[in-house]
């Protein structure tokens, strides 16, 4: 009888324990995120990643879009936060209730880039807007992002301060990402606007300068966002917030302000909790 009591208590531990193994082994251990060309070509992904996985064992699925798109997917429910720098169509997509603990994660700035023989001549110039009433005058070449990303938008944005329509010869909107674009402003020697960060990656590849930079409407700032729980439950809540929680801690916010390309650092760490 007592054997028959033994053997029944170790049948149950060995259940017991199979039981929370197969629990263990069926947590979600990848975390989908949408967010920016810029993040994503400028290498801060790539360099923050392995370390995020060697801290908590959860990896992370890159989908680089624009701003837009990324957000639209937050919209859907395709991932399960988003990284994003467009703080008008974020604070939208929270209000909307598609986003929750949206959070200061980084920021760094935008400049105007173009051919070094300048056509406009407006190399140095420290007004943005001006500086593009400039390139429209002489009918220069101004590549456009056209795809809806958080710089298309803050071109744009600028724009429609310049109380013109960017409808010039010389305007083209290509549709691409940050890389891609900048790639053919050096090629047909265009002026275009890009994120600081996605220029320090790619300047020595590019045959172009920077013309205008300073200007306080050229600031770009980051944000982390979780997907709404309660609008798509399966999504993986608890590995987005794992990720967040680690990008505004410390260890993380010092990774990147140490973050640098060609000596150069690319993004000023934000956080609220520094």
């Amino acid at each position: 009888m007592n054997l028959l009591k033994t053997t029944l208590v170790i049948l149950g531990c060995a259940s017991a324990t199979m039981a929370y193994a197969t629990a263990e082994t069926t947590v979600n251990k990848t975390v989908r995120l949408a967010t920016t060309t810029s993040t994503y070509h400028s290498g801060l992904l790539d360099y923050l990643l392995p370390i995020f996985t060697k801290d908590t064992g959860y990896t992370v699925e890159v989908l680089a879009a624009g701003t837009g798109k990324a957000l639209r997917m937050g919209e859907h429910g395709d991932v399960d936060l988003v990284m994003t720098h467009a703080p008008q169509s974020e604070a939208q997509f929270v209000e909307k209730g598609f986003g929750v603990l949206p959070r200061n994660l980084m920021y760094n700035d935008f400049v105007l880039v173009g051919p070094k023989n300048d056509p406009a001549k407006i190399k140095g110039d420290k007004d943005v807007v001006h500086a593009l009433k400039e390139i429209a005058a002489d009918n220069a070449v101004f590549i456009s992002r056209g795809d809806d990303s958080g710089t298309n938008k803050k071109e744009l944005n600028i724009w429609a301060q310049t109380k013109m329509e960017p409808n010039f010869g010389g305007y083209k909107a290509v549709g691409q990402g940050m890389g891609p674009t900048l790639n053919m402003a050096s090629e047909l020697q265009a002026y275009t606007l890009t994120d600081r960060g996605t220029w320090l990656a790619y300047e020595t590849k590019l045959d172009l300068e920077i013309m205008v930079e300073g200007d306080k409407r050229l600031f770009n700032p980051y944000q982390v966002i979780l997907i709404n729980p309660s609008r798509y439950p399966d999504l993986n809540y608890q590995g987005a917030k794992t990720f967040s929680d680690w990008l505004v801690n410390p260890k993380a916010q010092k990774l990147i302000n140490n973050y640098q390309r060609h000596g150069k650092q690319l993004f000023v760490a934000d956080a609220q909790t520094l």
